[in-house]
């Protein structure tokens, strides 16, 4: 399951990430390459020992990751040092297993053809060492740049302006509709608790739903019939999870530099869809033809993007299209679903 944990010091790499399976792939082929270079009496002589390296490397390598992608769920529950233990035995059962399921292979032989374990386990457990190693040093560097981005992310969300001009529409209408201004204090409380909270890395799609539909009704105040949206969420399960804080600076870029500048104003239209294991987010926004309205709010985008890749790795993507006279994003991530909550015992 795509989360924090594949960047996270105190628990095992997720081997349900394309970007870890990647890289693994990558670090064990790269170290073969090097063997072979290092063996080759000639460039000729390197080809040849380098097929003869990913023969030994690849079928323990392949099974290894196979092992950790079918067990990656139950790895997940235990402690760095529980779950390192695991994969190690792992990575040590596969040569036994490749021998036995596949054969004698000569590759695991010396000889008169005897099946050398010694090897086939030490071959195994190198490999994981080594994966362990890489995974546990890039978590170091990676996990205080997740906090900063966090912390970068929610002063940025928030802006000055935003609540500068969320008072001043409350101020526009607290003598003629109070209960409606009543209602905007009550959504700016909720959306500045919400921009303050930490208790999880992603939350639900309702929840951020409901968060930007509150950041709406405020900015409405201000822009009247101006502002008008269009939500599509009906292909999107309400148990699916997303990193918070992800609708609302779109939002307020489509508001602040699409809607506001045009005198007629427009639709934003924002559509929330998941198709197999992805989940899809895209928002479209008018905009004027030539100039702009302000600096584009490049800080808050860019911590999205930040964000996504510290949390999805190379499953998560953010493309941005603009046009003449519009402004389209497209995220795509995992489909992430909220774990059932088990019963309340009395």
């Amino acid at each position: 399951m795509p989360n924090m944990q594949s960047i996270n010091q105190n628990t095992l790499p997720d081997f349900r990430n394309l970007g870890v399976m990647l890289r693994s792939l990558l670090l064990v082929n790269g170290m073969g390459l090097l063997v072979a270079i290092a063996q080759a009496s000639s460039w000729q002589d390197i080809v040849e020992r380098l097929i003869n390296t990913s023969a030994l490397l690849q079928p323990v390598l392949l099974l290894n990751l196979s092992l950790l992608f079918m067990f990656n769920p139950w790895l997940a529950r235990l402690t760095y040092k529980q779950g390192a233990t695991i994969v190690l035995l792992l990575a040590m059962a596969a040569p036994l297993m490749i021998y036995h399921l596949g054969g004698k292979l000569s590759i695991y032989t010396i000889g008169h053809g005897n099946f050398h374990s010694e090897r086939a386990i030490l071959l195994g457990s190198v490999i994981a060492g080594l994966l362990l190693i890489y995974f546990r040093f890039r978590a170091y560097p990676l996990s205080p740049a997740l906090d900063a981005a966090r912390l970068q992310a929610l002063q940025a969300r928030i802006r000055p302006h935003f609540l500068f001009n969320s008072i001043n529409a409350v101020l526009g209408i607290v003598r003629a509709d109070p209960k409606r201004a009543e209602t905007a204090l009550e959504d700016m409380a909720d959306l500045f608790r919400m921009a303050m909270a930490h208790d999880g890395d992603l939350v639900t799609v309702r929840r951020e739903v409901a968060l930007a539909r509150q950041y709406l009704a405020l900015e409405q105040l201000r822009l009247g019939e101006r502002l008008k949206v269009n939500w599509c969420t009906e292909n999107m399960p309400d148990d699916a999870l997303l990193p918070p804080l992800i609708l609302q600076p779109l939002l307020e870029n489509a508001v602040y530099h699409g809607i506001e500048p045009l005198a007629e104003g427009g639709l934003v239209d924002i559509k929330l869809y998941r198709n197999g294991n992805e989940m899809h987010l895209e928002m479209y926004n008018p905009r004027q033809e030539q100039g702009s309205h302000h600096i584009g709010n490049k800080i808050a985008l860019s911590n999205i993007r930040e964000r996504l890749a510290l949390q999805f790795d190379t499953e998560a993507s953010y493309t941005v299209e603009i046009g003449k006279n519009f402004y389209r994003v497209h995220i795509k991530l995992p489909y992430v679903k909220e774990s059932p909550q088990p019963p309340s015992s009395l």
